[in-house]
């Protein structure tokens, strides 16, 4: 059974580390916050200048003035910090953040990223995707596998780009790849979400792959 968008991010939370400091982006990367492994100290920063993200706010609990960058309300922690974007794009750029967690609408066989925009489409900006896949050293991209029957993972990029040869890990509904820029093809298949098998993999996915499943 493919993976649920909860699911999606739990998977992509068992990426984090003690001591990270993690960007997430819009979407189903949000999740993530709600699916923070126990015991760990990891710091969630939103690039519209917050840094200690907590996780959803129940149901009446909510604080409008407390939002992610994608404007969904939040919670804090008691090490939340504040302040403006400009420092908050700071620390992407310098190299602060550990990992960034972010959507996906297309992603090439050698780690090429879109998922700022498709033509057409009235988008309010670009957001920081760019800033995080140039200054991040790990990214993680978490996007269902297929959109209206074609395939997100693709042989080369058809959208406008966000980066090129930046991601590191790919997690969909159906399956988890790393992308090892030393191998051809870069994209290595590494695992399955549960009961999914090898042959719908390969029958939804246009991109050239591995299959290295442990």
């Amino acid at each position: 059974m493919p993976w649920n968008r909860e699911q999606i991010a739990a998977r992509a939370a068992k990426e984090l580390k003690d001591g990270f400091y993690v960007n997430l982006g819009i979407g189903i990367p949000t999740l993530v916050a709600n699916m923070l492994p126990d015991g760990l100290s990891i710091q969630l920063h939103s690039e519209n200048g917050m840094l200690g993200m907590g996780p959803f706010p129940y149901e009446g609990e909510e604080d409008a003035d407390l939002i992610n960058a994608g404007k969904e309300t939040i919670t804090k922690v008691p090490t939340t910090s504040f302040f403006d974007s400009a420092l908050s794009f700071g620390m992407m750029r310098g190299g602060h953040i550990n990992i960034s967690i972010l959507g996906g609408l297309q992603v090439s066989e050698k780690g090429d990223l879109a998922n700022w925009t498709i033509p057409g489409k009235m988008v309010k900006g670009m957001g920081g995707a760019m800033d995080l896949v140039a200054g991040v050293p790990r990214i993680v991209v978490v996007m269902e596998h297929e959109a209206k029957g074609e395939s997100r993972l693709v042989k080369e990029c058809t959208l406008p780009l966000t980066g090129k040869q930046v991601v590191d890990l790919v997690i969909t509904d159906l399956a988890v790849f790393e992308v090892d820029p030393n191998q051809t093809p870069s994209l290595r298949l590494i695992e399955l979400a549960p009961d999914v098998t090898l042959e719908e993999v390969r029958q939804k996915t246009a991109a050239n792959y591995v299959e290295a499943l442990s």
